[in-house]
């Protein structure tokens, strides 16, 4: 059986200090419930090091809205699985539609990120 996950994918909305008033606000809701999924909250990169702080020990995941599929190099603004993983992050959106509109993203694309 596929695990569930509840993901909020913030998109390019909030600051540091709105997302760890939300992230606090999810926290006390949440303490006290037997969850059925994974609850997975997906901040701007700007606030992804905050909410995992915010996060530790708590009943959420933080994950990241997109990622290159290089470890590292010269790709400006990119950020690699390396970064996120060493960063605290489990999960990330992959092959999100507005990527692929937006972006360009193709199956090819999101199939090497995967991997």
């Amino acid at each position: 059986m596929r695990k569930l996950i509840i993901a909020g994918n913030w998109k390019m909305n909030g600051t540091i200090a709105s997302g760890s008033i939300l992230i606090e606000a999810f926290n006390s809701v949440l303490q006290d419930m037997e969850l059925f999924c994974d609850v997975v909250v997906c901040p701007p990169f700007t606030a992804i090091e905050r909410a995992v702080v915010l996060t530790k020990n708590t009943a959420m995941e933080v994950g990241a809205q997109t990622m290159d599929y290089h470890d590292a190099g010269a790709f400006t603004g990119e950020i690699s699985p390396l970064m996120l993983t060493e960063v605290g992050v489990n999960y990330v959106i992959i092959g999100h539609s507005e990527r692929r509109e937006y972006y360009g993203e193709t199956d090819e694309t999101v199939n090497a990120k995967i991997k």
